[in-house]
């Protein structure tokens, strides 16, 4: 029964050379999948390190807008100029 499986119907010289095959590819392409995590990982490191760390202050320049455009979500410009 199992000696049936694995000779495929005369068919294992080609179908476990496939699998093999679609294996090898499928864990190169893991592979290259890390290596290109890692690096990106390391370069993100790299560039973040090379900036200084951002001050954030609660009424600073960047808020002021961000504070205004806050009140002013609740009314749609449409509705005012119908």
């Amino acid at each position: 029964m199992m000696s049936d499986f694995f000779h495929m119907g005369g068919y294992a010289a080609y179908v476990w050379p496939a699998y093999g095959i679609a294996t090898l590819v499928l864990l190169g392409l893991l592979a290259a999948t890390w290596k290109g995590l890692r690096n990106a990982e390391a370069t993100l490191k790299a560039l973040e390190s090379a900036r200084p760390a951002r001050r954030r202050t609660r009424n600073g320049p960047n808020n002021a807008g961000r504070k205004a455009a806050d009140q002013n979500a609740g009314t749609p410009a449409e509705a005012s100029e119908g």
